[in-house]
């Protein structure tokens, strides 16, 4: 075992004397408390150690003793279900299940690659939860000479052995370690042709992200970061959810982990909580922890993807994440770069984003991980470093503007700042979900992609709108010609009805694919046919006083999931008092 002597100390970062050999990034014990550590910098004779705990009462010539390992953690059934921090130690004082019914599912003499399942392990007791696989490691696999019988065991108790091909014995539990800063190795990265399925309107059908693709969402203090991440997490088709609290303020985690406990998950009808794994590093927690946090959040969420699982990972935020960065830098007495953050910001967000893919993992299954991060720019900078940086990185953008948070219109997402450079490649899936729609009057022309269509419409009449209202406010909203002003009220029900979606609604909190596609549809008809009576003389004002337009402004409330013939109601009485406008028009005129 390597020892070193501290000599210097300063916060979280130490300087020690080394005795024998110690490796780059290996976890290490410091003092007699035996704090957990990592080695972050190596030279003659010296070691520079981040220490994960409170180092009150550290003092040079205090010891370090080396792990002989990297810093990594146990990673098995027990994750499941946990609440953690930063290093994986629990925080459960409920207490998770410390027994798992193991069924095998390989025999003896059968050959395992690395990646297989060996078993499968389900929380021991009256609620034992969804199935795990047990995997064979990266880097082991054999020839199965023994395996347990089917029963109750600790996570760590070895239910499996191995012959290796070199003939060496490998034994197997239901958990194994892996070094958190070393990402998981995939058989195969994929493309990507389907959204990670949010449940917000204005996420889904204007900015998708990829399942296995990756999203910022950026915004000042009080737009909404945390309760639109809360919502994504509550109701996104994915399998498994990984929620880190990364650096946020103890009251926001305080409400998820009293939450999320107690949320039924609306796919099962069973506890929220058996599909998520929370790890809370608030920003009264050790600085250098929250550092190794998003880390140790990744490898799990690896982890569940290596079982051919969807995983969506919500790092709330990854601005404290770099704040910890800067911290332990300037303790290192680094060069500092732009901001005050250290010069190597960039590759530490790029290197964190990369590890969101959609994979054929070693074992053959499909998985993916899908990387959320929110980032709080001072004052809603979006230039500052880590905005700048992260949005060369991710392929899905989410603005969130302060002005649009202070008028109570939630989510707080700007169509016109933000963007979704993987579009193109959902629009196939999403057109699957057109195609399934009853049948009705606003359709695509043929051979085009109506999704597309009705997106690229949309988001040019938003433009529109920005540009109207700019003009409205020097010359009077008055002055303004009767197709300017028809615009300016079809943008207006376009946001109400489409875009503003409550996340406290029992109706509204979640909007499914198909739901989303009736509502584009239906406020699409109602453009075309408010245009269309413009041309005949109708005048703007008359259209907004139209009895339909409530309904259809709070369709999203009052129409719920599975009630799509609603809508065909909702079409065909427009299309009545249309009629009817156009006829009273006429009759006028005459």
């Amino acid at each position: 075992m390597s020892r070193a002597t501290i000599t210097w100390l300063a916060g979280p970062v130490a300087r020690a004397r080394t005795r024998e050999p110690f490796r780059l990034r290996e976890a290490v014990r410091v003092g007699t408390r035996e704090l957990p550590g990592e080695v972050v910098r190596m030279d003659t004779g010296e070691i520079v150690v981040q220490i994960f705990e409170d180092t009150t009462g550290l003092r040079p010539g205090d010891a370090i003793e080396g792990t002989g390992q990297p810093l990594g953690i146990r990673l098995g059934p027990a994750l499941l279900g946990g609440i953690f921090d930063g290093l994986m130690r629990s925080l459960d004082t409920a207490g998770g299940a410390c027994a798992f019914e193991f069924v095998p599912e390989a025999r003896a003499g059968e050959a395992l690659a690395a990646g297989s399942a060996f078993g499968q392990a389900r929380a021991a007791g009256a609620a034992p939860g969804r199935a795990q696989s047990c995997l064979v490691p990266p880097g082991a696999g054999g020839e199965v000479t023994w395996i347990a019988a089917p029963g109750e065991y600790a996570d760590d108790a070895i239910v499996a052995k191995l012959r290796g091909a070199d003939g060496r014995p490998i034994e197997l539990a239901m958990s194994h370690f892996w070094p958190v800063r070393t990402p998981r190795p995939v058989a195969e990265r994929l493309a990507s042709d389907e959204p990670l399925v949010t449940g917000q309107r204005l996420l889904d059908s204007f900015f998708p992200v990829a399942l296995g693709g990756k999203a910022a969402i950026p915004g000042g203090f009080g737009t909404g970061k945390t309760v639109l991440l809360e919502a994504l997490a509550k109701a996104c088709n994915a399998d498994v959810i990984v929620y880190l609290g990364c650096g946020e303020r103890g009251n926001e985690m305080a409400g998820v982990l009293d939450e999320f406990p107690r949320l039924e998950d609306p796919r099962t009808g069973r506890p929220l909580r058996e599909r998520t794994v929370v790890i809370a590093n608030t920003s009264n927690m050790p600085v250098a922890a929250r550092e190794a946090s998003i880390y140790t959040a990744v490898t799990v969420a690896e982890y569940f993807r290596d079982q051919g699982l969807a995983v969506a990972l919500m790092a709330d935020s990854t601005s404290r994440w770099a704040e910890a960065l800067r911290e332990v830098s300037g303790r290192l007495g680094e060069l500092p770069g732009e901001g005050a953050y250290p010069t190597y910001l960039s590759s530490r967000i790029a290197d964190f984003y990369e590890r969101a893919a959609k994979v054929r993992t070693l074992g053959g299954a499909v998985g993916s991980v899908t990387l959320l991060g929110s980032v709080s720019p001072p004052s809603g900078d979006f230039s500052e470093p880590v905005t700048s940086h992260t949005r060369r990185y991710v392929r899905s953008f989410w603005a969130l503007d302060t002005r649009r948070a202070q008028a109570r219109f939630y989510p707080a997402v700007d169509p016109l700042q933000s963007y979704a450079e993987e579009a193109d490649a959902m629009a196939a899936w999403w057109q699957r979900v057109y195609s399934e729609l009853p049948a009705g009057a606003r359709r695509a022309a043929s051979g085009a992609n109506e999704w597309l269509e009705l997106r690229r419409r949309f988001l040019t009449l938003l433009e529109d709108q920005a540009r109207l209202e700019r003009m409205a406010r020097i010359i009077g909203k008055d002055a303004l010609p009767a197709s300017q002003r028809l615009a300016l009220f079809c943008a207006d029900l376009l946001n109400d009805a489409v875009l503003r979606q409550s996340a406290f609604s029992p109706v509204d909190r979640y909007a499914g694919p198909k739901r989303q596609a009736a509502m584009m549809r239906l406020v699409a008809h109602f453009i075309e046919q408010a245009e269309a009576a413009l041309a005949r003389g109708v005048a703007p004002e008359r259209i907004a006083a139209m009895a339909v337009v409530r309904p259809i402004a709070r369709m999203g409330e009052e129409v719920a999931e599975g009630e799509l013939e609603r809508f065909a109601a909702l079409e065909a009485r427009m299309e009545s008092e249309f009629a009817a406008l156009e006829a009273g028009e006429a009759a006028r005129a005459a």
